[in-house]
């Protein structure tokens, strides 16, 4: 029963890092379960090791992509990416869970709205939308919102692609099949230095770790392979769908379960 177990979570891992790759929203599948097997900061942290090292292998697949986007743009980037998953992760473990897992259900439903209006917020025209990059006097704004989506991201993670997806596409980096390869660097980054932290301070599970490192290494590169082909309406409907559907889900855990325990009382 042991292995069959651990099987399991291998094949979540693997269909867990598909999901990440093409829009965001693994996180889902395999917290949930971990919750089932582990208290929940460790079923965090080991969601989020399982999953890291299918962010480097769907960057590989999509570097062609990326390196349409200038340089200089992505180190910009990459420095609150780096700095709010360092914030996030030590939040994670100094701090109380419990107070800031009320907004995550919004933070995601905002996220995936505001996607749903960037073609309308941005005015992007049908002609230049692939060519677009992010506007100078815009790059202030899109520091700290990347920053404060990092620290979301180092403390909790689930959901993290979609408000990643979201503050990309609304700052103008162009349409979502050049969008969805950037947020896999900057995410992978970002999860990369939280789970460095996580793993310093001894909250992950390995018994679990292990098996799913290896189904998001897999996983990763089949989402890879898969969005650099995948039409642009379909990965915009994927995107929608997982962050409502991701959205709805705690929404239903987190204020479900606090009505439900004042209707006990």
């Amino acid at each position: 029963m042991c292995l069959l177990t651990h099987f399991l979570f291998f094949l979540a891992a693997i269909l867990a890092g598909v999901i990440n790759a093409l829009a965001g929203g693994g996180g889902l599948i395999t917290f949930p379960l971990l919750t089932l097997v582990m208290p929940a900061v460790a079923a965090d942290a080991t969601s989020a090791v399982g999953l890291v090292l299918a962010y480097p292998t769907a960057v590989w697949r999509t570097r062609h992509e990326i390196a349409t986007i200038p340089r200089r743009l992505i180190l910009w980037l990459l420095v609150p990416s780096v700095l709010g998953g360092l914030v996030g992760a030590l939040l994670l473990v100094y701090t109380n869970e419990h107070a800031f897992i009320f907004l995550v259900p919004w933070l995601i439903l905002v996220g995936t709205v505001l996607f749903v209006l960037e073609p309308r917020l941005s005015r992007r025209s049908s002609g230049s939308s692939s060519s677009r990059v992010l506007s100078p006097r815009l790059l202030p704004l899109a520091l700290v919102v990347t920053l404060a989506v990092s620290v979301y991201g180092g403390y909790f993670g689930a959901g993290i692609g979609i408000l990643m997806i979201s503050a990309l596409s609304l700052f103008g980096m162009g349409d979502v099949n050049r969008v969805v390869p950037l947020k896999n660097l900057l995410t992978g980054c970002l999860r990369g230095v939280a789970v460095a932290v996580l793993i310093i301070e001894g909250v992950v599970n390995w018994s679990y770790g292990v098996p799913m490192v290896l189904g998001g290494l897999i996983g990763g590169y089949l989402g890879g392979m898969v969005s650099n082909k995948a039409p642009r309406r379909f990965l915009r409907a994927l995107v929608i769908v997982i962050g409502l559907g991701v959205a709805a889900y705690y929404f239903w855990n987190v204020y479900g379960a606090s009505i439900s325990h004042i209707g006990g009382e």
